[in-house]
């Protein structure tokens, strides 16, 4: 028996259960991970919530690190004792588990498995958004909403790398000076300043090129004013709420704007592009310019309360669970 935490309902955080649960050996195709290190996201507690619907009762978790203890049938590269890390397979807030070698990617020399679990699913989600959903350039300003997080301190400082000027927010003046300290350029506190007139008179009354927003409801008017014409809102996320229904009309009368809603996963779907996608995200971290700090580590067992503090806005950067 291993130790994980389940949900069998949908709910807050109280739903979720420190269990004994049975894995056997892998079968084809499949390796058997031990944990050292898993990390929490916000998706986590979409998942969790029933924002995202679940079929129950439910392992929580998609992101984690560790060691292979055994391999199943028709596994060529890799081995037990390999360190390892993954993103997008929901159930890994355990102790160990059972997971499909062609989703693995090894972790090279110089990246810790605790760095692995703070950074993959963060770090990925910053590379598929500044080189694929809108290709930053040199010299472009940009806008990026709830900046002290996870997915936030790495964008601040992989933005920073490409020569990008970022225009930060955050909901308090510690978080600020955290993205300030990872590369931000400009800084807007949205709890107690108007983030679209500080983001006009940044820009010169212009408004910028993308907004990254992965804050949702309370944001989204906003960020559209914020938007040059013709320029592009990147909704990935809903800290604050979903975003209501829209009325297409409005982007053609603030300036024929574009809105997409992208996710990790169609990112990372081929298995050329999770590794093409993490050995740049590995490189980048090596090279120093990109830092991965765990500002916030909790035992396994505690889960629902890394839950609540994430989603109660009492973290920064990169959380994860030991087991």
């Amino acid at each position: 028996m291993t130790k994980a935490v389940r949900y069998h309902k949908q709910g807050g955080p109280e739903v979720l259960q420190y269990d004994d649960v049975q894995v056997g050996d892998p079968g084809p195709g499949q390796v058997r991970i031990r944990h050292t290190a898993i990390g929490v996201n916000f998706v986590d507690t979409y998942q969790r919530s029933g924002l995202y619907p679940m079929q129950l009762p439910q392992v929580a978790g998609n992101e984690g690190a560790g060691v292979i203890e055994a391999v199943g049938a028709g596994v060529a590269d890799l081995k037990s004792g390999d360190r390892v890390c993954y993103t997008g397979l929901p159930g890994s807030y355990c102790e160990t588990r059972l997971v499909p070698a062609d989703r693995m990617v090894k972790l090279p020399q110089g990246i810790s498995e605790e760095q692995a679990a703070s950074m993959l699913l963060k770090g990925l989600t910053v590379h598929y958004l500044i080189f694929t959903t809108y290709p930053v350039k040199k010299g472009e300003t940009v806008l990026w909403h709830a900046a002290a997080g996870g997915v936030g301190l790495i964008a601040c400082q992989w933005l920073k790398a490409l020569g990008v000027t970022t225009i930060a927010t955050a909901g308090s003046a510690e978080k600020l000076a955290l993205a300030k300290a990872h590369g931000a350029d400009h800084l807007i506190n949205y709890s107690t300043e108007n983030f679209v007139e500080k983001v006009k008179a940044i820009t010169g009354g212009k408004g910028v090129p993308v907004v990254y927003d992965s804050v949702g409801k309370t944001t989204w008017e906003g960020s559209l004013d914020c938007l040059r014409p013709r320029g592009l809102i990147v909704s990935f996320g809903n800290a604050s709420g979903p975003v209501p229904p829209v009325n297409l009309g409005i982007l053609s009368t603030k300036g024929s704007l574009y809105v997409t809603r992208p996710t990790l996963a169609t990112h990372i779907a081929s298995r050329a592009d999770l590794v093409e996608r993490s050995n740049a995200l590995f490189e980048i971290v090596k090279s120093g310019k990109v830092k991965i700090e765990t500002t916030k580590k909790y035992k396994l067992a505690d889960a629902a309360q890394s839950h609540r503090d994430l989603e109660s806005r009492k973290t920064t950067g990169s959380v994860i669970l030991t087991p």
